[in-house]
């Protein structure tokens, strides 16, 4: 039995001797990493601590571990080894026993972001491993060092960029903890939605100048952003251009100044410092983009363009769950901002357009005051409405958000008289002949067929939105009549546009039934009536004879039912 106890003794003993030892080697105490068996022995140490859970034992093993952690970091940028799984293993005693030496973690994590990962999450087994520590460490990371991960979720972001699908159900594990900052929120919607691009720049770096396994971009930024101001400074003074200097310029040349132009400096940041400023018309920018859609697509690229949009539902359905209205509030001007801007793939595009509009119509539903307080970008989108088609099936969900919840509510009468007037704006528009007819080179969506449908589409919307609000907002009943029976009248329009005019002129003149049918799905205010439910008190004298064919689907020609009113309305 004793024997036993003393060859546990010297078991740690020994990897405790190793540990010290290495400090008196000179390889090993300025490159820690290039001895593999260091690894092993802090390992084996954690092992044993946590078996004996002894403080004594503790307290001698940390002196150790802790200075083999500062040379490791002071090393990092002078060796060609991998630190990583060192500075990991590491880290994990410092979680577990922390509390027991008085170490505080956050330093040190802090510490093996910014030196250490930064400079090797390019390499898989790394990336995997830093991983796994997060996922193992969440609960403690996310109590203890709640700003930890929404500070460098840019860094977290390239991680999972570079590595791509395999380790996708790990990183969706620590996702939400980039979330829990109020200051990552906001900035992380862009980065998400980015994702392709940070692919696409993170290869230009790797062409430009090598492996990024064991090289810090930072370091990359710090050496090319001098020379890329000199050269745009001489662009804008001379004309010429960067990639002047000669006819023997090669393509690679071009490649690593583009990766060093400030627009993607933006996208290979580390850390989170508020909202991106990204200008989209940055020649780099253009440039890569139009690379993007006239050369095959790397397997890299090819993942992030089915992981962006799955990543986008995990923060939708947080931010609906978990998510204040003040922070969703300030996320939806963002998303109208960004729906007509993001990496030109076909697919990827409609995938992440179709996740935005449902997430702000979400939004809407769960508040649909946001529709009053956002009226002024709200209004910024209708008048952008022909712009391109992503912006006309923008504005036309906008249509239909602020009809279906009566411009804010009740209480927000200003903000729905004004909505109703950018209504009345892009209908009118829509009648003259200026609007009607001669918007193909800003739609460009494939022929004049398509176009008319497009506008015919909006115009429907915009109609019945006209007709929604009036129907709340009853002051603005004598209006909506007016704006509707010019385009009954116009007869310029679609078909469809004037005949659902028409009725929505019919349904106008029927409060009886108008509330049941044009009214919020959800009223707000407690004398609204709700849907289905007819007002029997006006009904007793203003019903007429052509009001089931509204119910009835715009039947025409001589009424084919056999059933009154009492039928298919119920009294309450």
């Amino acid at each position: 039995m004793g024997g036993e106890d003393g060859g546990g003794d010297r078991n740690w003993d020994s990897h405790l001797r190793k540990l010290s030892n290495s400090t008196r080697d000179s390889n090993l105490a300025n490159d820690p990493a290039s001895d593999p068996s260091l690894l092993h022995s802090v390992k084996r140490l954690h092992e044993l601590c946590k078996e004996d859970n002894s403080e004594d034992l503790i307290a001698r093993v940390y002196p150790q571990i802790n200075k083999l952690f500062q040379r490791s970091v002071s090393s990092l940028s002078q060796s060609t080894k991998s630190y990583g799984l060192l500075l990991l293993a590491i880290l994990q005693f410092f979680l577990d026993f922390g509390e027991v030496v008085l170490h505080d973690a956050d330093p040190s994590l802090r510490t093996f972001l910014r030196s250490c990962l930064s400079r090797e999450f390019a390499d898989p087994v790394v990336a995997e491993a830093t991983l796994d520590f997060l996922n193992v460490n969440k609960k403690k990371i996310l109590t203890s060092f709640p700003t930890l991960l929404p500070q460098f979720f840019p860094l977290l972001l390239k991680l999972i960029a570079w590595n791509g699908e395999k380790l996708e159900k790990s990183f969706m594990k620590i996702f939400p903890g980039l979330m829990m900052s109020h200051g990552s929120f906001l900035p992380l919607f862009p980065s998400l939605v980015d994702l392709p691009i940070l692919v696409v720049a993170l290869q230009k770096v790797e062409r430009s100048s090598g492996s990024l396994i064991g090289s810090s971009i930072a370091s990359i930024q710090k050496s090319t952003a001098p020379e890329m101001l000199l050269a745009l400074m001489d662009e804008a003074y001379t004309g010429s251009t960067i990639a002047d200097g000669g006819a023997d310029s090669e393509s690679e040349d071009s490649s690593a100044i583009d990766a060093a132009d400030p627009f993607f400096l933006e996208f290979l940041k580390d850390e989170n410092d508020g909202l991106p400023e990204r200008h989209w018309s940055s020649p780099a920018m253009v440039t890569t983009l139009q690379a993007a859609i006239n050369t095959p697509q790397s397997d890299r690229l090819k993942q992030m363009l089915k992981m962006a949009p799955r990543l986008l539902d995990v923060y939708f359905a947080i931010s609906l769950r978990d998510v204040n209205d003040s922070l969703i509030c300030a996320l939806i001007p963002l998303l109208m901002l960004r729906n007509d801007t993001m990496f030109p793939d076909k697919i990827f595009s409609y995938e992440v357009r179709k996740r935005l509009l449902e997430f702000m119509l979400a939004a809407f539903q769960r508040s649909p005051n946001f529709i009053a307080l956002l009226k002024k970008p709200i209004m910024d989108r209708l008048g952008e409405a022909y712009d391109s088609p992503a912006k006309t099936e923008l504005a036309l969900q906008l249509c239909w958000a602020i009809g279906e919840h009566g411009g804010g509510g009740g209480s927000h009468k200003d903000a729905a008289r004004e909505l109703f007037e950018s209504l009345e704006l892009l209908l009118y528009e829509n009648l003259s002949s200026s609007r009607l007819g001669l918007r193909e080179s800003a739609l460009r969506s494939g022929g004049e067929s398509s176009r008319k449908s497009s506008q015919s589409r909006l115009l429907c919307f915009v109609v019945t939105a006209i007709a929604k609000l009036a129907s709340y907002h009853r002051e603005l009943l004598p209006r909506a009549r007016v704006s509707l029976g010019k385009v009954a009248r116009s007869r310029i329009s679609d078909v469809r546009v004037w005949k659902r005019a028409r009725d929505y002129l019919g349904l106008m003149n029927e409060p009886a039934i108008c509330l049941s049918v044009l009214g919020p799905s959800r009223p707000s205010d407690g004398n609204m009536q709700k849907p289905g439910t007819v007002n029997w008190s006006e009904g007793d004298t203003k019903m007429i004879a052509h009001i089931p064919f509204y119910i009835l689907g715009e039947q025409e020609g001589p009424p084919f039912h056999d059933f009154s009113f009492s039928d298919i309305l119920p009294r309450r």
